[in-house]
This record gives C-alpha cells, structure tokens and sequence, in this order.
C-alpha cells in the first residue's frame, strides 16, 4: 500500500435521513480525504428494501460489502452522526470481531454513548412521540407539511419509528455484547454548540468505548450541524492527523485531532 492512499471515509447519516445530507462533504474534508456516504436500506435510492431494525438486519446489509472493501488494509475513517453514530460503532465493532483491519478513526457527532441512553423497549412508538422528538430538534415541519396526512408525516415518520427502534436495539447489543471490550480505534467526538438534546456529557461517556485516544470537539450549530461546513472540515482534519500517525509511530503523538 503507498503511502498516499486516500482515507475513505464512510459517513452514516442520522435517524430519518438518506446521505444527500453529506453531498457537500466531499469538498470540504480536503486533500487526501475520500468520503463514501453508505446508505440505510428503506430511504432514497434503497426505498423499496425493508429497513434495518435490529443489529443482525443492520449487518446483513452493510457489513458483507464493507468487510469487502477493507479487507485489502487501504486506511479508512467512519462518522456516524446522531443515530449514525451507534451504527458507525456497531459495524467497527463487528469488523474487529471478525478480524478485519480496524478503521484509522471513530468519530461520532451528535450521538450519545450507548450507556447514557436508558434502555427501553421503543417497537410501539406513537406519532405523537415521534412529532415531540422532532420538535425537540428544532426539526418540526412547518406550514402544510405539518398536517397529518401530509406528504412529510407519510413519507418521514415511518422511516424516523423504524430508525429510533433501530438506534434502540443497537445500544442494547453494545451494553449486552458478551465481550464488550472497548475498540482499539481513536474515538473523536463532535458536539454542536446550540444542540438542545445531546450534551457533554452524553458525548464524554464515548470515552469507555475505546482504548485508543479519546478527543472532544465542539463546533457552530446545533444538533443538525453535520449539513455546515464546519464538521467535515473537522473530520477530514483528524483523517489526515491519525493516518501520519500510522505511518510515522509517534510522530505527532499528542498532536490535534
């Protein structure tokens, strides 16, 4: 493998989205960064398949591509935002197990850590929950879209259920893993300045889950700042910042993600 090989990373998007959400990353991570948003089935281009809510389904749609491309050892990252964060971690964890290269970097935005979630059964959530969690975001639709029966509530709530049962069940399985040993992957963080629902602390407890180098950062926005400029230039920052890392053993040790 040269040493100019791009890092590839793999972008997860959070509960109810596609990946046009992570359309304008690829500009902005920069130089030596290739971003590769991977899709949930059920939305966008995969809408006709049935959407992933338990951690086996999740992995029997992504993983087997995936293992594919990163057996070869080429250096790759994850962000998972939100919902995607969990999902990021659950498919690192599970290439780990199978004893596949490790991603460079686990970064993760807007996502509490699977133990600061209570567990709680969510396969009975009710329209009216759903609408308070959006609304909760500052996410609520306005104007006709905000009728029921309109095109938002049929095409958005039973994507955003089927993805909250989803981030459910994969907290659990990380918090029930018969051997719950924290990844051997940097961990960075990223926190939005205004976000209302997910604060530090949340985001701190990330630090149990890895024995690698654990950093936090927070940048303008609140919790929908992955579509602004500042998160992919972050993230694509510390691609390059752990990938000379590899290369040059303690070179930059203590240096910023």
């Amino acid at each position: 493998m040269r040493d100019g090989t791009p890092v590839t990373l793999y972008c997860f998007a959070h509960a109810g989205a596609g990946v046009s959400g992570f359309a304008h990353w690829r500009d902005l991570t920069g130089p030596g960064v290739v971003t590769a948003p991977l899709l949930l089935p059920g939305r966008e281009s995969r809408r006709r398949e049935p959407r992933a809510t338990t951690r086996d389904e999740l992995l029997a749609a992504l993983l087997g591509p995936l293992a594919d491309e990163v057996a070869d050892g080429r250096p790759y990252a994850f962000y998972g935002h939100s919902l995607g964060g969990v999902v990021a971690h659950t498919l690192a964890r599970a290439l780990v197990d199978r004893g596949l290269p490790a991603p460079e970097l686990l970064a993760v935005g807007a996502s509490p850590a699977p133990h600061t979630v209570p567990v709680r059964q969510d396969d009975d959530i009710t329209d009216e929950r759903l609408l308070r969690f959006v609304a909760d975001l500052g996410a609520a639709p306005g104007g006709a879209l905000a009728d029921p029966g309109s095109v938002w509530h049929r095409s958005v709530l039973p994507v955003l259920r089927d993805d909250l049962v989803l981030a459910a069940a994969l907290r659990t399985a990380a918090l029930t893993d018969p051997a719950p040993d924290p990844l051997p992957v940097p961990v960075l963080v990223v926190g939005g300045r205004d976000d209302p629902v997910v604060h530090a602390a949340a985001l701190d407890g990330w630090a149990r889950w890895t024995t690698g180098r654990f950093v936090r950062r927070t940048v303008p926005g609140d919790h929908f700042f992955v579509r602004g400029p500042h998160a992919p230039r972050l993230i694509g920052r510390a691609c390059r910042v752990v990938r000379r890392t590899r290369l040059v053993p303690g070179l930059i040790s203590g240096g910023q993600l």
